[in-house]
């Protein structure tokens, strides 16, 4: 079953008046594979934020080129405000921000908001990167759940990807970003200093899961430095 059909489920069941509680494990929503079907092989920065993250998304996308890779963004936030807040980033950044629609191919000089009702994943069709949504329930009490998005990155992205957790209270990311990290992605955490609650980066940070601690001043350089530099070969490449 897909993370789209079991999202369909999932409300077909709410519909019916059973209860799905909270989970606390993106397998609620879709597994993690053993043998990951990997996308093409274009880099993709995946963004998990909470409590505080409006505004350091905004420092963050603000610096960042139009050339960049993809974005793709999980911020705690209700569903009336996404659609806003990244007509609002749009108007801010060089790069081009909106909020994710179902299927839609994932483009570099892009950034994709979660909306508010939905998980966002990164998926896969005829080759290229394309935005998923699910309504299935929620995991860390929250939809859009960051490692939901983080599990979809290590599933398809593997070495590709370039993680980064923000502020937010709780520990959703956490274990998403150590399954990143464990796929291959080179992953970063917000400093304790910069951050409105050091919740979420503190967990992934205790988890195993980052890479580097930076302030969010210093974020958008150390990604665009970490861009530059050559991918390691993948294990068993010749």
């Amino acid at each position: 079953m897909s993370a789209h059909d079991h999202g369909k489920r999932s409300t077909e069941q709410a519909q019916a008046g059973l209860e799905i509680p909270p989970s606390h494990s993106a397998d609620v929503v879709l597994p993690l594979f053993d043998k990951p079907l990997r996308g093409p092989a274009e880099r993709v920065v995946i963004v998990g934020a909470s409590t505080g993250g409006t505004e350091a998304l905004k420092h963050f996308l603000q610096p960042l080129p139009e050339n960049m890779p993809a974005v793709l963004v999980a911020q705690h936030m209700p569903e009336m405000f996404t659609a806003p807040f990244a007509a609002r980033l749009d108007s801010l950044c060089a790069l081009h921000v909106k909020e994710a629609e179902q299927g839609e191919v994932v483009l570099p000089g892009h950034v994709y908001i979660a909306p508010g009702h939905s998980h966002l994943m990164l998926g896969l069709s005829g080759g290229h990167y394309v935005c998923e949504l699910s309504k299935a329930h929620p995991v860390n009490r929250h939809r859009p759940s960051v490692d939901v998005l983080f599990r979809s990155a290590a599933n398809h992205a593997g070495r590709f990807a370039l993680g980064v957790i923000l502020t937010g209270m709780g520990r959703d990311g956490a274990q998403g970003m150590l399954e990143m990290k464990r796929a291959g992605a080179y992953n970063f955490a917000q400093d304790e200093a910069s951050c409105v609650v050091f919740g979420m980066p503190k967990e992934a940070i205790a988890l195993g899961g980052v890479d580097e601690v930076v302030p969010l001043g210093e974020l958008p350089g150390r990604l665009q430095a970490c861009l530059r530099t050559p991918l390691p070969k993948a294990p068993g490449a010749v």
